[in-house]
């Protein structure tokens, strides 16, 4: 197969795969496009919505949809981080002799639901460190490598901070996108009700395989990024920091630290698997709009005076488009 038919082969299953999520979810066609950015990019999603919006019900679709293996963890304060990458246990074999074996845990899957992980205490949160980021486990002095592809998807409560550990930082800064999941509007919603109200579709077929889509992430890698949009996207994570050039006056102001140069390679990456996904071997930088807020949310630090003011990281970002031009 050549790149060029590579290339179309992605736009098709980007298509199939917005299709297959869209017969199960109702609206949320911006959250579904990210999320399938985030798996084509190789890298880790946060859902942040209320309750009851579907994100659960959008994660096992996507795992069927691709026919690769899905595990579900409900982060709770109890929960220790063997209960996530697994531990080593005793094995009797048959001949009476016993040894230690290691015992995989829910994290061995290629899609992972972390469902509000932010209710772990930070040492099990920080038992995904490595996982998110190496893509192994290491457990008894051994290092054992985790399925490919290999793709976190975790959901998070906005209003609901009682018995809760925020995330720190180094692991924010593991998530490719943070993405807002909206309330259906009133139209969405009588349609859900009305979907509620009858049968539950038949599973369909996968739409593809796990194999193709990791081979479909290694092709994004190859996507061409021209040096001017490399530049562009330099100037405005730069911008994130009151210190930076073109900083608008509300990071100034609000921000404590800006984007780190993860979030720059978010953005890089994103384009380059929008690219794949709309059946283009170049990104364009039309597009980083659609990724700048996702890609730098959980990367600004906001001071203390932009948290009494009630100001957000989006409001920030906002600021920061309209300030740095993007010809």
């Amino acid at each position: 197969m050549t790149v060029e038919e590579k290339v179309g082969r992605c736009a098709e299953l980007a298509e199939a795969l917005r299709r297959r999520i869209g017969e199960r979810i109702v609206g949320a066609r911006e959250t579904i496009d990210t999320v399938l950015t985030g798996l084509f990019a190789g890298g880790h999603c946060l859902l942040e919505g209320v309750p009851g919006i579907g994100k659960t019900l959008l994660v096992r679709t996507l795992s069927e949809a691709i026919q690769a293996s899905f595990s579900r963890i409900q982060f709770t304060p109890d929960l220790m981080p063997a209960d996530v990458t697994g531990t080593m246990v005793l094995h009797e074999g048959g001949s009476g002799g016993r040894e230690f074996r290691f015992r995989q845990g829910p994290i061995f899957s290629n899609v992972l639901l972390a469902d509000e992980i932010n209710r772990a205490t930070p040492k099990t949160q920080a038992a995904m460190l490595e996982a998110m980021e190496e893509r192994q486990v290491t457990s008894d002095g051994q290092s054992r490598p985790l399925p490919t592809p290999f793709f976190v998807l975790a959901t998070q409560n906005p209003l609901e901070m009682e018995g809760t550990y925020p995330l720190p930082e180094a692991q924010l800064d593991r998530f490719l996108f943070k993405i807002h999941v909206p309330v259906p509007s009133q139209e969405e919603l009588v349609e859900i009700v009305g979907l509620a109200s009858r049968p539950p579709p038949p599973r369909g077929e996968p739409v593809t395989t796990a194999a193709e889509i990791a081979s479909m992430i290694a092709l994004s890698r190859d996507v061409v990024l021209a040096a001017e949009v490399r530049e562009l996207i330099a100037r405005l994570v730069l911008a994130t920091h009151p210190e930076g050039k073109g900083a608008p006056d509300s990071v100034r102001r609000y921000v404590r630290h800006g984007a780190s140069p993860r979030g720059a390679l978010a953005i890089a990456l994103g384009l380059k698997a929008k690219a794949l996904m709309a059946g283009r071997p170049h990104a364009e930088r039309s597009e980083i709009p659609s990724l700048f807020k996702p890609a730098l949310r959980h990367r600004l630090g906001l001071n203390f005076e932009a948290e009494a003011e009630g100001v957000t990281s989006d409001q920030i970002l906002g600021d920061v488009l309209a300030a740095v031009p993007l010809r």
